[in-house]
């Protein structure tokens, strides 16, 4: 029984408009079915999570089965957006991978104890960008079988 794709929206919680478009690039040259949903900022992100400020509708703000978060975002950070995430009783099932350039090993070591999914370091090489993001695609989008992102 092959599950279907095409109902499991991805949420890229990203600032960067080239590191979002890389990633656009490599799933349209894919052809990934999954819908992906876009937010620019923190704050934006848990009024899409959570449906609330312009997110009300859940055809615009569809419960994602995968989050692919930036750590450094302006106002509410992606450290804060994945603290609430994994709190929530709602969210905190939902996979969260975690894409930016901090090494830092305090933040590794705070997204593990928030249980992350995984953590990718962005390659500041465009080539290895591409390479990650073809991976995390293939893994995250083609080889896992994710929850059900049905909405509650």
């Amino acid at each position: 029984m092959m599950i279907s794709k095409t109902a499991q929206p991805l949420l890229v919680i990203e600032d960067s408009d080239e590191d979002y478009e890389a990633l656009r690039r490599v799933m349209q040259r894919q052809a990934v079915v999954n819908p992906v949903f876009r937010c620019t900022d923190g704050d934006e992100a848990l009024d899409f999570l959570y449906r609330t400020g312009s997110y009300t509708d859940p055809q615009i703000a569809p419960r994602p089965s995968v989050i692919l978060l930036d750590l450094n975002l302006p106002g509410t950070d992606g450290r804060e957006v994945l603290e609430q995430i994994k709190q929530s009783k709602d969210l905190k099932n939902i996979p969260v991978v975690i894409f930016t350039t901090s090494s830092n090993p305090r933040d590794i070591e705070i997204c593990y104890r928030y249980c992350v999914a995984s953590y990718i370091l962005k390659p500041i090489d465009i080539k290895r960008l591409v390479q990650t993001i073809q991976c995390f695609i293939d893994y995250w989008l083609d080889i896992v079988i994710l929850p059900d992102a049905v909405s509650k």
